[in-house]
């Protein structure tokens, strides 16, 4: 099983001088989800290299096991510092993606060309495609196999507005993500602010928060595997 990871390259948080990236536990929990289920996981970012990391995902009130477990990883952070640039990357090479959140998602994955291109050749190849937080926002401008919006009458969940709004972003963010994917057609639901909650909807999984991470790791997983199940059937 091969997995790719796709994470943000964006360090700015709108026009508040302050710095975002990706949020370290969305991507330390899906990674060692996958790792100790022997996925073999490749890290990639539009830029390459080494990807921001929100400065406040690294706060001690925001770690938790699997961070603890990533900062005393050498080779894990290694293989974070050397991501490969999102051009040279092909679906053919991956069985699914997973999109990490954090708040620079929301800047440059909606329209990002490769991301797009990536989501839609996995969508039509039948693989899993999957995002938790802000990170389902890859997703937006993404097609299905027929020419419709990726989201249009799926169930789907994401970083929401009370939650953006108790971070104190709703004006800094470009948009807000439960709406635009409302906008595009998604069924959009959503736990309590902070909560564990997942959305699978056939091979599309999304996760609303930081804490939905390993459990959106852990669904991505059941369906790499119940694939492999059929193939081998």
């Amino acid at each position: 099983m091969k997995v790719l990871m796709v994470l943000t390259s964006h360090d700015q948080l709108g026009d508040t001088g302050k710095k975002t990236g990706f949020w370290l536990e969305e991507f330390a929990a899906p990674y060692y989800v996958l790792k100790d289920a022997g996925v073999t996981i490749t890290l990639t970012s539009p830029k390459g290299g080494q990807p921001p990391l929100d400065p406040k995902s690294d706060l001690p009130e925001n770690q938790t096991e699997t961070t603890k477990r990533f900062r005393a990883d050498s080779a894990a952070a290694t293989e974070l510092a050397h991501t490969r640039k999102l051009v040279d990357i092909s679906a053919n090479d991956f069985d699914a993606v997973f999109y990490p959140g954090g708040h620079g998602p929301m800047w440059d994955m909606p329209d990002n060309p490769h991301s797009i291109a990536l989501i839609e050749a996995l969508v039509k190849a039948n693989k899993p495609v999957s995002a938790v937080c802000h990170a389902p926002v890859a997703f937006i401008n993404a097609h299905d196999a027929n020419g419709q919006p990726l989201v249009r009458g799926k169930h789907v969940t994401g970083f929401t507005n009370e939650e953006e709004e108790a971070m104190g972003l709703t004006t800094v963010v470009p948009f807000l993500l439960e709406d635009k994917l409302k906008e595009r057609g998604g069924i959009y639901s959503k736990a309590r602010p902070f909560a564990p909650y997942v959305q699978i909807d056939g091979k599309l999984v999304t996760g609303q928060n930081p804490a939905s991470s390993g459990p959106a790791a852990e669904a991505l997983l059941q369906l790499l595997r119940s694939g492999q199940s059929e193939a081998t059937a």
